[in-house]
Parts: structure tokens; C-alpha cells; sequence
């Protein structure tokens, strides 16, 4: 067996548009002795009947005893209760071998941990780890966390037939029978509001009253440190799948995070209040966002004040998700320093997604994209938006949704902030919308840098509330009969060099608050007209040069 150690990287990157260096501090590196223990030799059994809990368990709990080690888990059909990682344990499946979950809720305790950035008594992880250091997941094996017996899944989701089967397999159906539910116990905390989180007072014993619907993630790593994911499939989780807390020096590489694409809450990698990180190499085809990054929700994520920094992602693949790569929402304490490079989406409902809301508060700066590759984007390829709400990002057919209701409201301690974002080098074949900005009237998306940008889309560029905004070297091609710029309430919106397709008008230029829009290299001919001024924006807003 070979010791796990892993190159520790420095990033020196230009961050963001302000023309800083940021130098990323190397990673600690695991290591691990070449003692080697198998599972068998503590009972475990390869049918898939026998739970294997305390087997894997006892031989987890002996390596860390005895300074660490690996733990082997030879190929075959391992079921198993959770399992709790050691100090200096690294958790080694063989090619081959199998890591099934039970779907015995009964196996897992309800304990007092994070849910979606706040406190909350949830079931326990089936792997957990929580104050270790210098642990590990390596190997070729699977491992499954039948998340398919917890969740629930909306009847849009669904074929008929598939419905028809899911009712034929027992739980329980919502009120208004669009939902499935897997067990009263769930529909119970379906109707709880906030249910679990401790803050709205949840206790244990009311807890126990919906356990079931206390969806526990596949693997979180708690406040830990040195931290090794490499070559297994993480897959079928219950909620989120792979959840770093609080941790820091993380190497995540060549992994593929599985979910089925109706999986609810099915996040696939879920950075949170984490510092210095490499994910590379890594696949995702999950049921939500897939490369996640959050710091805490609202007051309690303000008050834990650790932002996620000092990441650098690359080479990597996400097909299925609502977005590829993922700021928030859940990011009250911040994300700064990160570095996105050599990436391709293909199919996520949005490529590149900032989201967050009033309320959350918390600063999203210092960020890089460069070298992305995106193809059939049914939402936006770019995303800011700082009016999120909870659902879906792109709506079923049928459903009508809202816009916002757009109001001024004081700036404090709870508005969000995105600025100092720079993406570059992107090509984007198939989307609904190219890139989407939209702030708030109090606080501005800001300082966003886009450059050799190549999008085909129905729609083009459309920013709100958005300041000092510079697209250069830029190709829309839209197919939609409206304007392929479209600019409400913002200012300073530079375009240096702008490709697109025949138009009758070319920039729609909207509300009072609009100012400073310039445009140079960009063949004006290729329009009918070059810009409209309208509902209390001023005709000399703009400069053609």
C-alpha cells in the first residue's frame, strides 16, 4: 500500500479586477503509515445483508488507536450503518468495492449539527468526521448513501409511470398530491416550518416527532484539518452529498458526485467556512448546484465569520445541476480568494451562479473564472442575482413567476455584496439568457470584469443595478427580436469590443438611475439603431467612441 501524499500547490493568480497578487498558502499534505488493516479481519461480511457498522467501525477506531494507518475495504457489497473517521485514518476502498448505506433510519441518531448554514438537529451523517486531523477517503470503490429511502420528489419531476411506481412503493402523499413523501414521520416535518433548526426552537424531542424528514448529507468533515477525497464515487445521497465544515487543507481530486437530477437538495460538493482547497479532476451529475460555496446563513454565518477562501478548482466536468460553479447562497460569512480554471459545464440549468438575498449580508470578492466551457444552458450561462429565492432556477413548464418587488432599503449589516469578480476566456453554445446581473437599489453587483467572452443564446446581456461593469472582447449572439443589451439602473457599463448579430436596436438603456454607458470597437452598422433611452434614462447616458 503506498503512503498518500499530495503536492502542495501555491496559486499566484491575479485576483479580481483591481490588479492585487494574491499568493495561495500551500496545503498541508496527508500522510499516512503503510500499516494496512482489513475490515474482514473485524467480522465485516460482503452480502449485502450483514451490517458491517461496527465492524468498520472497530477497525477505524484500532488504526487510530495505533497511530494510524489505512483502513482497507476490500471489493464486494459492504452494507453499513455510519461511520465515524479517526485522526491519521485513511479510509482505502478497493476497485470494485461497494459501500452501501442502510436505509434503516433507526441507524442513525439525530444529533445537533449544521443545516444549510444555521444550527440544527439533523440525522447523522453516514460518514462523519468532526475535530480530526489528517484524514482520508481513497480508492476506486463506491459508496452510496440511498438517498432515494429519504427524499421526496415532486410529481413534475417524474414520468407518469415513474409517478404511478413511487405511490406503489408506499410513503405518503402531500396534501395537495403533487409531492411524494416517503413516511408520515416525513410528512410531519413537511409541515413544520423551519423544521430542525435550533435558532426557531427545535429541541430533540420535537425532533423526533419527523426524524425521517432530517435528510442527513453523505459525508461531512467538521472542523478538520488535512483532508484527502480522492478516486471514489460519492453517490445517491440524502441530501447534500460531499460537505467540507469549517475545515481546512482539502484536496478533492479525480471523485465523481452522483445524484439523480430530481434529487431534491442533491448539491454535489458543498465548500463551506473552508480554507485552503484544491478540487480537481472531479465529475459531477447531481440534482442541484454542483460546485458549492457557502459560509454560513444570515446571522448565525455573520457571527461565525469564517469566509471560504483560498480555493483553486480546476479540470473539472459538471454535467447535470442547477449550477456549474456556485457562490451562495447560504454566504453571510464571505468567500474571497478563489480561483475557477479549465472547467465545462454541459447541461447545468446555469453555468456561473452568484446567488444571495437581502438579509444575508457577507462579501463575495476576489474571484476569478477563466477558461470555461459551457453547452445547453437552459438559464443563464454568467448569474448574478442578489433577489434569490428558494426554488428552482428554471421554472417547470406552465408555472408563472413574479418578478421582484423592487424597493430602496437601508444598507447595514445584512446586504450582500458582490464585487471585484473577474471571468474570462468563456465560450457558451445553447442558452436561455448569456449573462444576467441584477443587484439591488441600496447595493450595486460591482466591479465585474468579462473578457473574450463567446455566447450563443437566446437573449443576450441584461444588467440591473449593476456599477462599473467592463465587457471586453465580447460576442453575443442572440436570437431573440429584442435588443441583445438591455441596461436598467446601472452606470459605468463599458463595452470594448462587441460582436453580435443584426438588430434592429442594439442597447435598450432604462431608468433614471442609468449613467456613463460607453461603447468603443463595436460595429455600430450591424444595428438599425444603436440605442434607445427610455423610462427616465437620459439620451446622453451613452458614448460611442
Amino acid at each position: 500500500m503506498r503512503t498518500f501524499k499530495h503536492l502542495a500547490f501555491v496559486l499566484c493568480a491575479s485576483i479580481g479586477v483591481s490588479g492585487f497578487a494574491q499568493k495561495m498558502p500551500a496545503i498541508k499534505q496527508t500522510s499516512f503509515k503503510k500499516d494496512t488493516v482489513s475490515i474482514v479481519k473485524f467480522g465485516a461480511v460482503s452480502d449485502g445483508i450483514f451490517l458491517n457498522t461496527k465492524s468498520i467501525n472497530d477497525a477505524i477506531n484500532q488504526v487510530n488507536a495505533n497511530g494510524g494507518g489505512v483502513v482497507k475495504i476490500p471489493r464486494g457489497f459492504w452494507l453499513t450503518g455510519p461511520i465515524v473517521l479517526k485522526s491519521n485514518v485513511n479510509l482505502y476502498l478497493e476497485t470494485d468495492a461497494f459501500l452501501q448505506f442502510t436505509n434503516d433510519f433507526n441507524q442513525y441518531k439525530i444529533i445537533e449539527t449544521n443545516w444549510e448554514g444555521l444550527g440544527a438537529f439533523r440525522n447523522e451523517s453516514p460518514i462523519y468526521a468532526k475535530n480530526q486531523t489528517n484524514i482520508a477517503i481513497t480508492g476506486g470503490g463506491v459508496i452510496d448513501g440511498w438517498g432515494d429511502a429519504w427524499r421526496y420528489v415532486k410529481k413534475s419531476k417524474l414520468t407518469e409511470s415513474q409517478w404511478k411506481n413511487k405511490i406503489a412503493s408506499g410513503g405518503v402523499l402531500s396534501d395537495d398530491k403533487k409531492s411524494w413523501f416517503p413516511s408520515e414521520k416525513f410528512a410531519v416535518g413537511a409541515k413544520t416550518k423551519n423544521a430542525g433548526v435550533i435558532a426557531d426552537g427545535a429541541t430533540y424531542e420535537k425532533a423526533l416527532a419527523y426524524k425521517d424528514f432530517l435528510r442527513p448529507n453523505l459525508i461531512v468533515l467538521e472542523k478538520c484539518s488535512q483532508i484527502l477525497l480522492e478516486g471514489v464515487t460519492f453517490q445517491n445521497s440524502a441530501a447534500w452529498n460531499v460537505h467540507p465544515l469549517m475545515s481546512d487543507n482539502i484536496v478533492i481530486r479525480k471523485l465523481k458526485i452522483k445524484n439523480p437530477w430530481y434529487a431534491q437538495n442533491g448539491d454535489g460538493l458543498d465548500l463551506e467556512s473552508c480554507s485552503s482547497v484544491l478540487i480537481e479532476d472531479t465529475y459531477f451529475d447531481v440534482g442541484d448546484d454542483a460546485i458549492c460555496i457557502k459560509s454560513g446563513r444570515n446571522e448565525e454565518g455573520r457571527k461565525r465569520g469564517m469566509p471560504t477562501q483560498n480555493v483553486l478548482v480546476r479540470n473539472c466536468v459538471v454535467y447535470q445541476a442547477h449550477g456549474g460553479f456556485v457562490v451562495g447562497s447560504e454566504m453571510s460569512g464571505g468567500a474571497r480568494n478563489i480561483h475557477v480554471e479549465n472547467c465545462t459545464f454541459i447541461g447545468t440549468d446555469i453555468g456561473i451562479r452568484f446567488k444571495t438575498t437581502r438579509g444575508r449580508g457577507g462579501i463575495v470578492e476576489n474571484i476569478t473564472l477563466n477558461n470555461i466551457n459551457m453547452k445547453d444552458i437552459p438559464g443563464e450561462a454568467i448569474l448574478f442575482d442578489m433577489y434569490y429565492e428558494a426554488v428552482d432556477p428554471v421554472p417547470q413548464n406552465g408555472e408563472k413567476r413574479q418578478p421582484p418587488k423592487v424597493e430602496y432599503k437601508a444598507v447595514d449589516e445584512t446586504t450582500p455584496q458582490f464585487r471585484n469578480i473577474s471571468i474570462n476566456n468563456v465560450v457558451v453554445s445553447g442558452a436561455h439568457k448569456g449573462i444576467f446581473l441584477r443587484g439591488v437599489p441600496e447595493m450595486s453587483v460591482k466591479n465585474i470584469k468579462m473578457e473574450n467572452i463567446t455566447i450563443q443564446a437566446e437573449q443576450g446581456i441584461d444588467c440591473q443595478e449593476a456599477e462599473n461593469i467592463s465587457f471586453k472582447n465580447v460576442n453575443i449572439f442572440a436570437t431573440s427580436k429584442d435588443a441583445p443589451v438591455y441596461i436598467l439602473n446601472s452606470k459605468n457599463i463599458s463595452f470594448n469590443g462587441l460582436n453580435y448579430n443584426k438588430t434592429p436596436l442594439l442597447m435598450d438603456i432604462q431608468g433614471g438611475r442609468s449613467k456613463n454607458v460607453t461603447i468603443n470597437k463595436a460595429d455600430t452598422k450591424n444595428a438599425d439603431k444603436t440605442f434607445e433611452a427610455a423610462y427616465g434614462a437620459d439620451s446622453k447616458v451613452i458614448t460611442i467612441k
